[in-house]
Parts: C-alpha cells; structure tokens; sequence
C-alpha cells in the first residue's frame, strides 16, 4: 500500500510573507501548544500565557491595520493561521479568533482617537478580549438582548447579565452590546468595558462537554459606570456592528471547525496505516479507505469554502451569504469526520488515550457558537429568497 504518512497541510498562499507566518505558526505549534495539549485540556488549565506568547509574535492582531499594531494581513491568510492553531489546540484556535472578534467593533467603527488610544494595547499589548452580546434568555434572538446602558452625564450605566461568554473573567477588556433606546435591533449599543471595571464580576465558569481549558461563564453588570468615550458608534448602530463582526467571526469558528478536522483526519490515518489486524494495516480494506477518502474530501471542500468567503470578504465583496454557509458546512463537518475518526480506532477511539474523542466533544460546540446552524440556514435562505414574509 502507499505510505500513509501525515504530510502538512499543501497551503496556497498569496505571498512569500504568509508562507514565512505559516512556517512560523507551525513552529511555534510544534513547541508550545501541541505537546501539552491533551493534558492541559484534561487538567481544565487556560493557557493565558500561550495568548500572550501569541501576541508578543503578532498573532493577535494579523487581520487588523499596522498603523494600530496589527498585522495587516487579509483574511485569507489569517483563516489558515487559526486552522492551524485549531488543530493543535482549540482552546487557542477558537481564543484567538473570540479575540479578534472583540477587536472588530473599535476597529472598525471606532474613532480615530479611540482607535489610537485603545488598539495598539489590543492588538499587541498581551490583552484578550471577549465579545458580550448573549444572554441568558436571548441566545439566536440576540436583537431581545435586556442588559441596559443609561446616560448618566458624560457617563453610561450598564446593568444586566451576559451569558456563554468565551473568556469570561478572564479577559482584560470585553466588547459589550446594551439597550440604550427601545426595543429591537435599532435600540442597541455597543461599548468597550475594561474587564477590570468596578460592578463587573463572572459567574463560576459552565461545565462543559469539550474545550475545559477555555473559560465561559456568564458576566453580571451591576451599575458597571463607562464613559461616553468608549461608547463605539453612533446610539442605536451597536446591533448593525455585531451582525457585521458575526460575519467574520463565522469564518473564523469555519476555520477552528476545518483545523479540528483536520486533526482527527491526521490522527485515524495514522492509526489506520500502522495497526494491524488479519495480517494487514487495517487501512487496506476497502471499507476504512472510503470512510477516510470522504473525511478527507469534506475537510477539503469544507477549507475551500471559508477562503472564497475570505477572499471575497479581502476584495470588499459582500461575503454575508458565503460566511454562514462556510460556518454551516465546515462545523458540520468537523462533527462527522471527528465521529469517523473515532469510529476508525475503534475501542481506543472511545478512551481519553487518543485525542480523538476529545476531538468529537470540541467539534459539537462549533455547530452552535456564532449563532446555531439552524440560524445559518436562515440567513442562506434569506439570502436566497428573501425574508420570510410573515
């Protein structure tokens, strides 16, 4: 049989810079995050100084402007980088791109003061970030949001509770989407919140089925006092930035959901080539050898969606329609070839021995964060034909 060695992933990249960034990505994914993956995501340990690493080499910032302290580069590349870290490790993966997130609203409807005075220390300062737009009762409804924010002289107050927030008490700064007119989309607010601000706590972190290294828990505002100068936005424009963050946002869970499968793909393949049973590598029956050939294509099929998405997103392109079919096909992908994998290894797939099963509990989450995949077909169907007419 051919030799069924793992080989890298075979990247087309724009420039001789990316291709320099991947080469240091997988390096660095070599030596800090893969090898203690397993175990710190057994023992439930969030990795702060991996994200600060992370920053020091300008990997918190890729997508975002130079000028700022970003690394300029387009989404196209950026996407490959969190696959990559994705594969070793989604709590770093999904980390950097719940990060990014939280740069978008400031970065891109901020002032230039604000921009100046805030970004730089986001983008390559070792801060995380946290984006805060659910709660407890409105999840896919996210336009019922109830957290308030009330002008108080130059100051906004805002009280209410978050919910399923990714780096929740633990990040430095959180993006916060409030209610500061009436109900609906158009009386929402978004503003930055320093993460050490007086009124601000978190609830003891969720129990979760996969990715016990990363935080999420609710955050509660009580009487938390923000100045009107980190208000980002007009009044009223907060519900607009976060559906335009959540578009790229998708692209990047499409990513970690790619990188993930790419993992377990990697992981039965090399099972598959070196155990034997009847005298032969069980990869030689005809029945494992389809079952990797359409892991394998839906990993490709799933990768080559997120970067027309992404390269539609560079060249300034509506890119609406293709995030949420990319974050639909790519999560649910990872969900099936991640279940194959563990299906491959058989007895063992099944053990906390081989990352695998870790692999299967990671994947599911990615079918539900950045709006459900129910919510995706919504939003390809409007697309399509329109909203629906009720």
């Amino acid at each position: 049989m051919a030799d069924g060695a793992v080989q890298p992933v075979e990247r087309q990249l724009p420039t001789e810079e990316a291709r320099d960034l991947l080469a240091l990505v997988r390096e660095l994914v070599q030596r800090e995050i893969a090898p203690h993956a397993a175990d710190e995501e057994a023992a439930g340990r969030f990795p702060r100084e991996l994200f600060a690493l992370l920053s020091e080499s300008g990997l918190l910032g890729l997508p975002y402007d130079s000028a700022f302290g970003g690394g300029d580069q387009p989404y196209e590349v950026y996407l490959q980088v969190l696959e990559e870290l994705a594969a070793a490790r989604l709590t770093v993966g999904l980390g950097v791109s719940v990060h990014s997130l939280s740069c978008h609203a400031l970065a891109g409807y901020g002032t230039k003061e604000q921009r100046a005075e805030h970004l730089p220390r986001m983008l390559g300062g070792k801060l995380l970030g946290a984006y805060c737009l659910s709660e407890p009762s409105s999840g896919s409804d996210a336009a019922s949001l109830r957290t308030k924010a009330v002008r108080d002289g130059d100051d906004w107050v805002l009280t209410g509770t978050k919910a399923w927030i990714t780096h929740g008490g633990v990040a430095d700064f959180y993006t916060v989407l409030a209610r500061t007119g009436g109900e609906g989309a158009k009386g929402v607010t978004a503003f930055l919140v320093p993460g050490d601000a007086e009124g601000l706590s978190a609830a003891a972190p969720e129990k979760k089925m996969g990715m016990s290294g990363s935080p999420t828990a609710q955050l509660h505002f009580d009487g938390v006092r923000v100045p009107d100068a980190r208000r980002l936005g007009d009044e009223g424009q907060g519900f607009a930035i976060a559906l335009s963050a959540l578009d790229s946002g998708r692209l990047g869970i499409a990513a970690c959901a790619i990188g993930v499968a790419q993992a377990a793909l990697d992981e039965a393949l090399t099972y598959a080539t070196e155990r034997r049973q009847f005298g032969r590598p069980i990869a030689d029956f005809q029945g494992l050898r389809f079952m990797l050939a359409d892991m394998a294509t839906q990993i490709e099929a799933g990768r080559a969606l997120y970067l027309a998405a992404a390269r539609l997103r560079d060249a300034g392109k509506p890119f609406s329609k293709q995030a949420a079919m990319a974050k639909l096909l790519c999560t649910d992908a990872a969900m099936k070839v991640t279940t194959d994998a563990v299906q491959v290894l058989g007895g063992y797939g099944y053990t906390a021995d081989f990352p695998v099963e870790r692999y299967m509990r990671e994947a599911k989450v990615l079918q539900i964060v950045e709006g459900t995949n129910q919510i995706q077909r919504m939003v390809i169907a409007r697309h399509l034909a329109g909203p629906d007419s009720r």
